[in-house]
């Protein structure tokens, strides 16, 4: 198959989203990561996406540079980039939890402004995100 990675990134809405925006972009990302064999999980929030997206290495990248070039993103941050043996989230092909969901979360992050302090070096947010990646996919198995 191929080197499998695991990419894990943030980036800010360049317009407010609602619901149903959401939701199209949910029916959108799964259509187009099944056909390319990603999977992974979204997270959105106060108008900052967190997203980890994994798969056959070239479809990763290209997935990250389709991204980076998507108008309702800007200040695309890489955050976490592992080669992986397994996939976190074999079963999803996207998945995003509901604020109410949140709240529960022991070390629940309100925000993501910590990460637009570190001008593109976002080492420091590293174990908070994994923390966050664990927490997610317990609860989607």
């Amino acid at each position: 198959m191929g080197r499998m990675l695991s990419l894990t990134y943030s980036s800010v809405a360049t317009s407010t989203l609602e619901p149903a925006d959401l939701t199209a972009l949910l029916t959108q990302s799964r259509a187009s990561n099944e056909h390319t064999g990603i999977t992974g999980m979204l997270l959105f929030r106060n108008g900052y996406f967190l997203q980890v997206l994994e798969g056959p290495d070239a479809q990763v990248r290209q997935k990250m540079r389709t991204i980076r070039d998507d108008p309702r993103h800007t200040k695309v941050t890489v955050l976490l980039e592992e080669v992986i043996q397994d996939r976190e989230f074999p079963e999803w092909t996207m998945g995003f939890p509901s604020e109410q969901e949140l709240e529960d979360v022991p070390g629940y992050r309100a925000t993501f402004d910590d990460l637009d302090a570190h001008d593109g070096d976002a080492m420091s947010a590293v174990p908070a995100v994994r923390q966050l990646v664990r927490w997610f996919r317990q609860r989607a198995a």
